[in-house]
């Protein structure tokens, strides 16, 4: 079963997860962290941004493997999740730029990017800690309804509801990109610690499907549940259709503090 924590907001979510990684660079100065983009996460690099500063924690050797790239956006694209990831994390958290990695969305070599990737993981050692956000059609990284359980990092089709989500980031959805590269779902869950986080009521239903519903490849999401360490950072809103909420609310009470998430 996955911990479930219910908090007041996101920057209690973001707060209790840059502290798990700050301790974790701490013990391992050459840590691996897997990145998440979209809004979901921005709270906790913000948090993990001050935490750095205030303890002066020493990022330098700290390595990084993004979830997704769009396929075909030209290099230097805004959007781009190169850009994003080197917007968002490498620079407010200080990290060395050359240890951040991005998937190759490159259309030239695309037929083994996806192996090049994981290659590049495995190299690393594997990830350690791994930030997620759930979409509405209960995907995880870009792997939408459908995808294998055991899938590694691969090009996937986006579904038009995910399009019309990533909208909002461009002028219109058609140019929003048909395809991206995501790291699998297999690749996903052989990180050491998953964090799943997810606000609103709109992920409600992803989150009761993930959390309590019966593993299937239509709901992405569900495969945390095959985790040994996957900790869900959620809100009132997000929560609000678990049907064991109240043993939640009562597990996290009564954690030892020693065990953090």
């Amino acid at each position: 079963m996955a911990e479930v924590v219910i908090v007041r907001d996101q920057e209690e979510a973001g707060a209790l997860v840059a502290g798990a990684i700050v301790d974790l660079i701490t013990r391992k100065p050459d840590a691996v962290l897997g990145l998440a983009t979209g809004s979901t996460p921005l709270a906790t690099y913000r948090a993990l941004a001050n935490r750095i500063a205030a303890d002066g924690v020493d990022v330098r050797g700290v390595r990084g493997f993004a979830l997704d790239e769009y396929v075909g956006l030209p290099a230097g694209h805004p959007e781009s999740y190169r850009a994003v990831i080197t917007r968002e994390v490498v620079e407010p958290l200080g990290l060395t730029p050359e240890l951040i990695r991005v998937p190759n969305g490159d259309p030239d070599g695309i037929e083994h990017a996806g192996a090049d990737y994981e290659a590049a993981i495995t190299a690393a050692g594997g990830v350690d800690i791994q930030i997620l956000g759930i979409g509405r059609t209960g995907h995880i990284g870009f792997n939408e309804p459908g995808s294998s359980l055991a899938s590694l990092t691969r090009v996937k089709t986006l579904t038009e509801p995910t399009r019309i989500d990533n909208a909002r980031f461009f002028d219109s959805i058609d140019q929003v990109p048909m395809h991206c590269m995501t790291q699998g779902i297999g690749t996903i869950l052989r990180a050491r610690h998953l964090t799943l986080l997810a606000f609103g009521e709109a992920k409600a239903d992803a989150i009761a499907a993930a959390v309590e519903g019966p593993v299937s490849a239509n709901q992405p999401g569900s495969a945390i549940q095959l985790h040994p360490h996957t900790t869900v950072l959620v809100d009132e809103a997000a929560a609000s259709k678990l049907q064991n909420i109240d043993y939640y609310r009562y597990a996290w009470a009564n954690k030892p503090v020693w065990q953090g998430i």
